[in-house]
């Protein structure tokens, strides 16, 4: 046999034990489904926490982080050029206060003509009282009039004074019935308001005063809608710093300083200290969990148990496909993916792999 017989045969054997190998496997159900909910290991895995800016983009004015910095909630990542929007808050700012203004300037207008409109109108009653004093002081020289023309006359008749003496106290009675007429005219004419009194006047002050309020309500009403408008802008200003969301470890920077960012675009990867692990367990095994229970793991390199919370329990859709292929085809178990969340505790850091022995399952 040569050596070119020699090599092929090799190859051949070397194959079919390669495919008796795989059927051996087959047989006994050694497949990724199987191996997983047999060993129910998995490895320790960091929330990475994708950052970006909300509803807001520019260019970026300072990168305020490196990758592999460790950073706090709150701390400063990166900040945006907030140029244009200082601008605007300043033009909107000068507005509001203009407003301001306009709004003390006419309520202080509204106030004044209603002084002046009481002034008038106290003026007014004063010219009042005074025509009713005047019309009392008429009408009472009417009455001394009337009585010293009534007793003249009988004196006359009587002999005991002239004629002429008569004459003159009817003139003084007809002066004092015409200057009653007078100031009674004039008494009315004020309390009337008519023939352009100053009661007229006040009238008018008092409703140009009033419509006022209407004016100085619309004023109010833009001056909110500019406070409106402000308070996004700050909303704005303040979305341009992008903060830290929680503690964590900086794995990735996506930007340089001096690039144009978008909105809700990733900057920064940031790994969280909220660490999980999956395992895969049997049906039978998750028919006694559920979903926010404690379960107990342990580390694989030193046997450290490790405390953590179920927070996902769902049958594995990444085995669906091998259903089938498992040993005599049969399909009949499901495999449920269990995801854990560990509790923060020394000496357990992302990568190691962890395992949850059976006897944690058997006392549920």
């Amino acid at each position: 046999m040569n050596t070119k017989q020699k090599a092929t045969r090799v190859g051949v054997v070397f194959i079919a034990l390669l495919i008796i190998g795989g059927l051996v496997l087959m047989y006994k159900g050694n497949d990724a489904l199987a191996l997983a909910t047999e060993k129910k290991e998995g490895i320790l895995t960091a929330e990475q926490v994708k950052m970006s800016f909300d509803s807001v983009s520019g260019r970026l004015l300072n990168e305020a982080v490196k990758e592999g910095d460790v950073v706090k909630k709150g701390d400063i990542i990166m900040e945006l050029d907030s140029t244009d929007t200082d601008l605007s808050i300043e033009k909107l700012k000068a507005q509001i206060a203009q407003m301001d203004a306009q709004i003390n300037s006419t309520s202080g207008t509204q106030g004044i003509n209603y002084m002046k409109a009481d002034t008038s109108e106290g003026e007014n009653n004063h010219q009042i009282d005074q025509q009713q004093a005047a019309v009392a002081a008429a009408n009472a020289t009417l009455k001394n009039s009337q009585i010293d023309y009534n007793r003249k006359a009988a004196l006359v008749d009587a002999g005991a004074v002239a004629q002429s003496q008569l004459d003159d106290a009817e003139m003084a009675l007809n002066v004092a019935q015409a200057n009653v007429a007078q100031q009674d005219q004039l008494l009315q004419k004020l309390l009337s308001g008519t023939n352009g009194s100053s009661t007229d006047s006040i009238a008018q002050a008092r409703q140009t005063a009033s419509n006022m309020s209407n004016d100085i309500e619309s004023l109010r009403h833009q001056k909110q809608a500019l406070e409106v408008q402000l308070k996004e802008l700050q909303v704005s200003k303040e979305r341009l710093t992008l903060r830290a969301p929680e503690d964590g470890k900086i794995l990735k920077v996506l930007v340089k300083e001096g690039e144009m960012v978008s909105a809700s675009t990733p900057v920064v990867l940031m790994e969280s200290n909220r660490s999980y692990y999956d395992i895969y367990i049997s049906e039978k095994q998750a028919a006694g969990l559920s979903e926010g229970q404690a379960i107990t793991g342990t580390t694989v390199a030193g046997d450290k148990k490790v405390t953590g919370t179920i927070r996902l329990l769902t049958q594995a859709p990444g085995f669906a496909d091998l259903k089938q292929s498992r040993e005599k085809g049969q399909s009949d178990l499901s495999a449920f993916q269990v995801r854990i969340y560990v509790d923060p505790q020394d000496g357990i850091i992302p990568g190691m792999t962890i395992g949850v022995k059976d006897s944690e399952f058997a006392k549920r």
